[in-house]
């Protein structure tokens, strides 16, 4: 049985703008029948990094906002502190950046909460008993809401091909031990040439595994893998960025991981989950580089659905049915029709994502898309 994706296009008149398209689009959701009064809403988006320019609109961002209030609940913007050293390691210059990308309240009218806390260790343990996740670290804020709204940006990924949907719920709701899960099977390691033996990751070590090794100046930290529990607060500790991910983790266990921890966040709101994504300005790489590339594809337009499979799939669909930007990094695969994600990274089959949500039960990819 398929699922039903909503559509429109980028087109505007005088009478119509995109936003009002989007409101209208939000709207075939049937957001009152999902969503109730008083109930908290956390509207799920990537802010973007300091220097990303691709992210959504906040003029967007506003009309799912306005859509909500009038049904008489309480957004809140939300998103989680990034594994990585940047502008948003951390809640508060994740605000500041959230705000310099103009997601600030006065043009969203809607608060900011960094899901995960000051540093990303606000998390609740989810039961997931999945092939690889038992245990789900989800970014409290998002799981103790009442309802969810997941805004994506959709875009090409170094890691997984495109980056949608199940990636935006999946690493996007995870709080740092989450994503460190998600990324790696061993804890992170110490570049000896950066680390000046300072000991400020050892007072922020939950489990006690670093401590100091040598003399004087030739001191560095060690970390014991036995006893670190992957919580990833030394990686944010360290001043000099001497504590690093070990990318060790195979392409297709990424991916099961992630999409493991979308059945995490989704399944504790059965029925109270909606998806937009905006296939707009579609980056060669993900919005957490401090930049944005050009679009490899004419804007498409913007889709929605309760299914997260289906929109994913419909996503990748219309990505590759458009020519392709022959200026931008996408060298092959410009003709409509051909793969775009495999042309950018060949050695990673983007589908798996998808095979393996639809094979746990988060969706379907077979959909009817509805234009309006």
């Amino acid at each position: 049985m398929s699922s039903t994706v909503f559509m429109t296009d980028m087109s505007a008149t005088w009478k119509k703008s995109v936003p009002a398209k989007v409101a209208k689009l939000f709207d075939q959701t049937d957001p009152a029948r999902i969503f109730g009064k008083r109930d908290l809403v956390a509207v799920k988006i990537h802010f973007g990094e300091q220097g990303c320019t691709a992210h959504i609109r906040p003029q967007y961002v506003r009309k799912v906002v306005d859509r909500l209030k009038e049904i008489g609940a309480r957004p809140f913007l939300t998103d989680t502190n990034t594994l990585y050293v940047g502008s948003r390691t951390e809640a508060c210059s994740h605000i500041l950046t959230a705000t310099e990308n103009g997601f600030g309240r006065e043009v969203t009218a809607a608060p900011i909460i960094i899901a995960d806390g000051l540093r990303g260790n606000n998390s609740t343990a989810v039961s997931v008993d999945g092939q690889h996740v038992k245990t789900a670290h989800i970014a409290s804020d998002i799981h103790y809401a009442d309802g969810l709204v997941v805004l994506t940006h959709f875009k090409a990924h170094e890691l997984s091909g495109f980056g949608g949907t199940l990636k935006n719920v999946g690493m996007g709701c995870a709080a740092r031990q989450g994503k460190l899960e998600q990324h790696s099977n061993i804890s992170p390691k110490v570049n000896e040439k950066k680390c000046i033996g300072c000991g400020d990751c050892i007072t922020w070590c939950r489990g006690g595994a670093i401590s100091l090794t040598g003399e004087g100046k030739q001191q560095t930290s060690v970390i014991d893998p036995e006893r670190c529990v992957g919580c990833a607060e030394c990686i944010l500790s360290c001043p000099h960025g001497a504590i690093q991910i070990q990318w060790n983790q195979s392409i297709p266990v990424f991916m099961e991981k992630m999409v493991e921890y979308a059945a995490a966040v989704i399944r504790s709101k059965t029925d109270r989950v909606v998806f937009l994504t905006f296939i707009t300005d579609v980056s060669p790489l993900c919005d957490c580089t401090p930049f944005s590339d050009r679009s490899i594809v004419p804007d498409v337009g913007i889709l929605a659905s309760t299914d997260p499979v289906a929109i994913d799939q419909a996503a990748v669909d219309l990505v590759n049915a458009a020519p392709g930007n022959p200026l931008s990094r996408l060298e092959s695969a410009l003709a409509p029709g051909e793969d775009k994600f495999q042309a950018l990274f060949p050695g990673i089959d983007w589908s798996h994502q998808l095979e393996y949500a639809e094979q746990i039960g988060l969706g379907t990819r077979q959909y009817e898309l509805v234009k309006l």
